[in-house]
């Protein structure tokens, strides 16, 4: 990540600057063990500018995480809805593979375990989490619908299933960022095909 510097920048373009930095050390690290001060020393400015543009550390966690949330929200409300469960369960994992491509921390701050319970991050981080997983939910049960299974149990179930299984494969990725989007895409189809899920 390139230092932010301070010299010639606009206060907007510095304030992208910071949370860029702040994104990566949060995603890297976790909440729980990132300081101002290492984001200063990372992005090369003084902590008194982070605290003048975010007000606290939880400002700065804050923004990281709205940031987060944003993008992962908008990314999945924008996918398609083919009604085919196997299509649409793929164009769900190719938005989020684009807007982790562009934000790869993103996930890592949204989905952040050490973030404290309690505190205006969590409650944030909770919400942009409950969006994603209120629209997973909807997905996986207009896929059963279409089915014909109205048991609500099954659509419990199959919520979660999806869930787990979206996190699972964020989670591999992060492991193999030699991957680009569209290879996760592409090694995604041939999963879902190898399950017996056509797309």
């Amino acid at each position: 990540m390139a230092k932010a510097g301070t010299k010639g920048v606009s206060r907007a373009e510095r304030e992208e600057q910071i949370l860029g930095v702040a994104m990566a050390e949060f995603g890297a690290r976790g909440h729980a063990h990132v300081s101002v001060a290492d984001v200063a020393r990372r992005a090369d400015i003084s902590k008194p500018l982070i605290y003048s543009y975010f007000g606290s550390r939880d400002g700065l966690a804050s923004a990281c995480v709205r940031r987060a949330g944003e993008l992962l929200v908008a990314g999945v409300a924008a996918a398609p809805t083919d009604p085919q469960a196997g299509r649409r369960a793929l164009d769900t994992l190719a938005a989020i593979f684009a807007v982790l491509d562009d934000c790869r921390p993103a996930w890592s701050v949204l989905y952040d375990p050490t973030i404290p319970r309690g505190g205006e991050v969590h409650a944030l981080a909770r919400g942009y989490r409950g969006e994603l997983a209120a629209m997973g939910a909807a997905g996986t049960a207009d896929v059963l619908r279409r089915a014909g299974n109205t048991d609500p149990l099954d659509h419990d179930l199959l919520a979660r299933v999806w869930q787990q299984s979206v996190s699972a494969v964020v989670t591999w990725w992060a492991e193999h960022p030699e991957l680009g989007a569209d290879a996760m895409v592409a090694r995604c189809a041939r999963v879902l095909v190898a399950m017996g899920n056509p797309i």
